[in-house]
């Protein structure tokens, strides 16, 4: 029987808060015998240490800070009043004036100035009242006339299965339901019944978009993650049950006396009052202890905090954390947006690159000097360098934007790929210093493996990125001593030193090159956790491969997966999936639905199994 939930305070004590690379993987297997599973021998690993903005890995995060708890509701209630004060204070003198001049004008000024006076007190007497505004203790519309950026591009609801660890809510399932090593693929029907169209996935939360323009959140909400008040939640014992389409091995087999806030664990939307009347919303994006939104007239909203080596670096340039969503002010004519562990980008109508967060590992793609972090919270614009290729310069003009865990990646209107940010494993795939410690490409540099690959999107871990190509096939670089690569551990080691960095016990550490998985065709999307990955092809079938250690491949499976395996229980045996997310120990897959019905290949799924 797992052993009681710990405290939210002793979060920090969990093997994931390592800075060492390969410490974090051997401790997190060693976190699974914990809960109940006996304890497994890591393999002998010998990696560079991590950047050092690297000590908060999105597996487990510090705790929220105990000088800062989430506000209760009655704090709300009492910031939103406020929100509405100046409106009342600035009335009250222009009625309280006129009412009191015209008695001292009666007995010392003339008539005239008598008959004046209550002119002006007949103007100001009953002033229109004004018109209550939905934002009134949050964000309002950006200066302007409203226009319209983007279409709405999340319209299909989703029908959304989950898998992996749960027992901080990360899996939405609710607080009665158990929720810890879910096994393999189980159907949420609670993000089904809200409509639930777009999911982005953090650290240990996730957020969502609705068909009926709602944002939906669930998860750990250490440092306002969430954006709304979880405290004073009740907690509720997990029971065990039989959930729908799973199979026997599904769950773990042992009773958990463990309980989950039911405020976090629930799904629940974020209140409209934060945001302008009428704002329709076009994406989500989740960090470690941040979320973000896109809103149809290009504005972003966001809520949370970003976090440095020494705790929280702050929100934004006056706000330390913010409970609840506020504007990104600096942004203009957003089309979309992307998340790291403590950074975010996002790029504009005209292709411009925006980067703001932590800067410790030069994620930023500028030079932040120790002394003026603060100032990193505030978005700026990246800037690509001039370099010629071929004799020709690439454009700046960018159209496709992704982060890892602490670097960042973007894909031009011509086809080249730009990488910065921590190198000690090749993730920005720059050869020349991979390997050494504290490694780092500081401003944007071309990926030259890249060149002529047709690159059509790119998925990032904490290590290693896939690129998914025109053709449907996918190449993967970076960190390998650990599955993340999907290649057979045999054929690694058979590469030559142009394309391997072996550790000192000869096994191979860093794959350089971008390398095709060749078992992968036809694959239509990408996602990777932070050292697991899903594909999905164009059928609709799922694959899945890394690590492994709290069943986030969904196979069943608390070993490292080698190689790309099918995902396949009777929830998604014949669902046609269109989507994937990968959270830093739990995953998910969705297909489509349409008036309640699953589009799968041709077989219902509710009569599978």
């Amino acid at each position: 029987m797992p052993p009681k939930r710990a405290p939210r305070t002793e979060v920090a004590k969990e093997p994931a808060k390592l800075t060492n690379g390969d410490a974090k993987h051997a401790a997190e297997k060693q976190a699974g015998a914990t809960r109940g599973r006996p304890k497994k021998e890591a393999a002998p690993k010998e990696p560079a240490p991590l950047p050092a903005a690297m000590k908060t890995a999105t597996k487990k995060r510090a705790p929220a800070d105990a000088t800062e708890p989430p506000p209760p509701a009655a704090k709300k209630a009492k910031t939103a009043a406020s929100a509405k004060a100046p409106a009342k204070a600035a009335a009250k003198p222009n009625t309280a004036a006129p009412t009191k001049a015209p008695a001292k004008a009666a007995t010392k000024a003339p008539a005239k100035a008598v008959a004046k006076a209550p002119a002006k007190r007949a103007k100001t007497k009953t002033p229109e009242p004004a018109k209550p505004k939905r934002a009134t203790n949050g964000p309002s519309r950006p200066r302007g006339a409203k226009k319209v950026i983007n279409e709405l591009r999340h319209t299909v609801p989703l029908k959304v299965f989950v898998f992996g660890e749960g027992g901080s809510g990360e899996l939405g399932l609710g607080a009665s339901k158990r929720a810890i090593d879910v096994k393999r693929p189980r159907f949420n029907e609670t993000l089904t019944s809200l409509g639930v169209v777009q999911v982005a996935t953090g650290g240990m939360h996730c957020v969502a978009l609705t068909k009926d323009n709602r944002i939906v959140t669930w998860g750990v909400n250490d440092n306002g993650a969430l954006g709304r008040d979880t405290s004073n939640a009740p907690v509720k014992m997990m029971e065990i049950d039989k959930a729908e389409g799973s199979d026997s091995d599904s769950d773990s087999d042992s009773d958990s006396d463990s309980g989950l806030n039911e405020y976090e664990a629930t799904p629940t939307a974020i209140s409209n009052e934060y945001f302008p009347e009428d704002t329709q919303f076009v994406e989500v994006s989740a960090g470690d202890s941040c979320s973000f939104v896109l809103t149809t007239e290009g504005a972003v909203y966001g809520w949370g905090t970003f976090r440095k080596n020494e705790g929280i670096l702050g929100f934004a340039k006056d706000v330390q954390t913010a409970h609840t969503p506020v504007w990104i002010k600096g942004l203009d004519s957003i089309t979309s947006i992307a998340c790291g562990t403590n950074h975010v980008l996002a790029l504009n109508d005209k292709g411009l690159v925006y980067a703001w967060g932590n800067a410790q590992a030069n994620q930023l793609g500028r030079r932040v000097t120790e002394r003026s972090l603060g100032e990193a919270v505030i978005p700026t614009h990246v800037g690509f360098p001039s370099k010629m290729v071929g004799g020709r310069r690439p454009s700046k003009k960018m159209v496709h934007i992704v982060c890892g865990d602490y670097h960042s990646l973007t894909i031009s209107d011509d086809g080249h790929v730009w990488a910065w940010g921590a190198n000690n494993y090749c993730e920005t795939g720059q050869v020349e210093n991979a390997g050494q410690d504290n490694a780092s490409t500081i401003t944007p540099q071309l990926v030259e493996t890249l060149e002529g690959k047709n690159i059509q999107s790119i998925a990032s871990g904490t290590h290693h990125n896939l690129a998914l190509t025109e053709s449907g096939e996918v190449l993967v670089w970076g960190r390998c001593d650990g599955s993340q690569t999907g290649l057979p551990m045999a054929d690694l080691k058979a590469y030559d030193d142009e394309n391997i960095v072996m550790t000192q016990n000869g096994k191979p550490k860093i794959l350089l090159q971008p390398t095709v998985i060749p078992s992968l065709k036809d694959i239509g999307f990408v996602c990777c956790g932070p050292e697991h990955s899903i594909v999905i092809d164009t059928s609709g079938k799922a694959f899945s491969w890394g690590f492994s250690s709290n069943y986030q491949t969904g196979l069943g499976l608390d070993d490292d997966v080698e190689l790309p395996t099918q995902i396949d229980n009777t929830a998604v045996r014949d669902v046609k999936l269109v989507f994937a997310g990968a959270g830093g120990q739990y995953s998910l897959v969705a297909s489509e639905t349409e008036g309640g019905a699953v589009q799968t290949n041709g077989v219902d799924p509710s009569k599978s199994g």
